[in-house]
């Protein structure tokens, strides 16, 4: 990964570019031929067992997931995954398979909120994330082609609890690493370059998401705070314009 340091921007920015990412997270054809082919992909998967309702519950989350618009029945279909991920996704095999599905670059599309919310909203912005073999990054910009500003650092996988517990390790703008430049209180509240033992010796939870399901064109997650959060699959990896790599 080829990096490059721009000139010192105000900590104001900074903290007003992060405030900004951090809150979203705590196209058709017809529509008869992308249920048919939707329905061709899933059949295709391996990382789930097709209990009676999983087809139907997917079809829905993946129709929302694309189109980046809820339907009535949306809350409905993932709490129907959620409630039955443990006969979806049974042992430790299904779990790791759920894994892998997960990496790749996203589009968030829908979210929730906090917990105690069942009402999914679109994001007004361009949010993505993005699960690779040794990180995980998530961040804002105008359009995946031009990323504003993104987190990038390692994550660990609890394959029984199907959890991703994630650290942030580095900062950038506009696809260049500034982390050197970030002001030490920003730094501690992002818990820059923490792990999930500095949270458990301060007697808090690491920042993680746990899995809830995936499929082709869709991934599903929930976060610390009980909200859910819809992605749609990107065409193209997400890291070049986030983080600069070739």
């Amino acid at each position: 990964m080829k990096k490059s340091r721009p000139k010192l921007l105000s900590s104001n920015v900074i903290l007003l570019m992060i405030i900004s990412l951090i809150i979203p997270s705590d196209c058709f054809t017809s529509k008869s031929s992308n249920i048919k082919k939707n329905q061709d992909r899933r059949r295709a998967e391996v990382n789930a067992v097709k209990i009676e309702g999983y087809d139907e519950a997917f079809e829905v989350i993946d129709q929302c997931a694309m189109s980046g618009e809820p339907s009535d029945n949306l809350y409905d279909a993932v709490r129907f995954v959620d409630k039955n991920a443990i006969k979806i996704y049974p042992d430790l095999k299904h779990k790791q398979e759920l894994w892998n599905k997960a990496h790749g670059s996203w589009k968030l599309q829908l979210a929730t909120g906090g917990g105690k919310f069942k009402d999914f909203k679109a994001v007004p912005i361009f949010a993505f994330a993005m699960i690779d073999e040794e990180n995980f990054g998530n961040g804002i910009g105008l359009n995946e082609k031009l990323i504003i500003l993104s987190l990038l650092g390692p994550h660990e996988f609890k394959d029984k609890w199907r959890q991703m517990v994630i650290s942030i390790d580095d900062l950038f703008l506009f696809g260049s690493d500034v982390t050197g430049f970030v002001p030490s209180f920003v730094g501690n509240g992002i818990g820059l370059r923490k792990r999930s033992s500095d949270f458990k010796e301060n007697g808090q939870r690491p920042p993680a998401f746990t899995f809830i399901g995936a499929s082709g064109d869709s991934l599903i997650a929930r976060g610390g705070s009980g909200g859910i959060a819809i992605w749609t699959r990107l065409k193209d990896d997400i890291r070049p314009a986030a983080y600069g790599t070739d």
